[in-house]
Formats: structure tokens, sequence, C-alpha cells
């Protein structure tokens, strides 16, 4: 019973992450500078993985998409293939993840569900680590431009998406961890069916087959003259 509950927080933590992660990839702010006014901010300059973008005092934005891919730097590349990774490995660990669960008619027996549950949790292992690095090689570079005295362009800071992507990717790490443990817990219930009750010595199993057999022999008969 423990084993499946375990199971299902982790499913539930693994699922969150990987809404969490997936929903990084469309948000806007990965990373954001503002220039302000004596009053208001005149113009918030923005950008994500697939744009630039600037949003004066008014409301109205202004954005340009990065023209070549070729062209792009290389951080943003390896950002971009990472997060990708990171959703698609997700998606296929959803699927083992509820084929694995003991909750679930489909999968076979408990001990193939148990791999296959700590294959899913492999899976969302993997994909937690490619969001966690690509989320930690875009603020490497926002913190390198910015605390650079030499980098003279416009600096930005870190936006909202990069902390979303470091929280689904804890939650999806730390929900197949769960996962992969319990495979373990699963092998110590099935050992604990089987009871040894030792083995049966010859002596007494003697006793029982000759204790089992009734006495055939005939009773003996003694006339009077034994008793004299």
């Amino acid at each position: 019973m423990a084993s499946t509950s375990a199971e299902i927080i982790a499913f539930l933590l693994t699922i969150s992450g990987w809404v969490l992660v997936s929903s990084t990839l469309p948000t806007d702010y990965w990373k954001v500078s503002t220039i302000d006014g004596t009053v208001i901010t005149t113009a918030t300059f923005w950008a994500n993985l697939w744009k630039t973008c600037v949003t004066d005092s008014t409301g109205v934005s202004n954005c340009k998409d990065f023209p070549s891919m070729l062209a792009l730097d290389g951080y943003i590349q390896a950002c971009r293939g990472l997060m990708i990774s990171a959703v698609c490995l997700g998606f296929f660990g959803a699927v083992f993840g509820l084929v694995g669960m003991k909750c679930t008619k489909v999968g076979g027996s408990d001990q193939t569900k148990a791999k296959i549950a700590c294959l899913a949790g492999l899976i969302f292992i993997l994909s937690g680590l490619c969001s966690m690095t690509s989320c930690s090689l875009y603020a490497n570079r926002i913190t390198s431009e910015f605390f650079d005295p030499s980098f003279v362009a416009q600096k930005y800071e870190l936006g909202a998406a990069l902390f979303i992507g470091w929280a689904g990717a804890s939650l999806c790490i730390i929900g197949g961890s769960i996962f992969c443990f319990s495979i373990a817990e699963n092998s110590n219930s099935s050992r604990r069916g089987y009871a040894y009750n030792g083995a049966t010595s010859v002596m007494s199993s003697r006793t029982k087959v000759h204790n089992s057999v009734p006495d055939k022999t005939p009773p003996k008969h003694f006339d009077k003259n034994a008793y004299v």
C-alpha cells in the first residue's frame, strides 16, 4: 500500500514538473531589462529563446524574431535543444509511469510493472537534468554579461521563465527518484512473501511415518499355563 501511495505522489510530482518545463518554452521573459525615467518605466526589454522584444510605457510591444538559426549564439541553440529534449522525454516518461504504476491494469506482473516504473523514473530524471542544464546555461550567460565591466551592450537580468524551469526540473528529478526507489521496495515485499520453515530432520520424519502407519501385527494369545 505504501508503494502505491509513493508511486501516485511521484507521478503527480513528475507531471507537475513536466507541465512547468513545457510552459517555459513559450514564456516571454527569459531575460528582462528596463529603462527607468524620472517617474515611470519608459521601456522594457525582454527576450526568450525565439525572439527579442521591447515594450514602451504605453504597453505597445515591438518584437523581432531571430533571423537565422545558424546565425544564433551557441548557447541559445543549446538551450533550445535541451528544452525540447526535456519536453519529449517528459512525455515518454509520463506514458511509462502510467503503465508501471500498481494502480493501473496494464503492464503485466508486479515485477514487470516495477521495472517499467523504474524506467519512467530514469527518463524523468534525464528530463529534469536537461531542463536544469538549459536554464543554468542561459542564466550563466546573463550573469556573466551583467557583471562584466567591459560589456557595453544592453545588460539583462534573470527572467521568470528561468525560475519556472528550475522548479519544474527539481520536481521531475524528485519524482523520478521516487519511481526508481519503488523497484527496490517491490523486490523486498516479494521476498517477504516466502517463509522458510527449516529442514526437517531424518529422525523426526521417520517418527512421523512410524506413527502414521497403523500396527497390523496380530495380538498374542496366552493360555492359562503362561501365568503359572
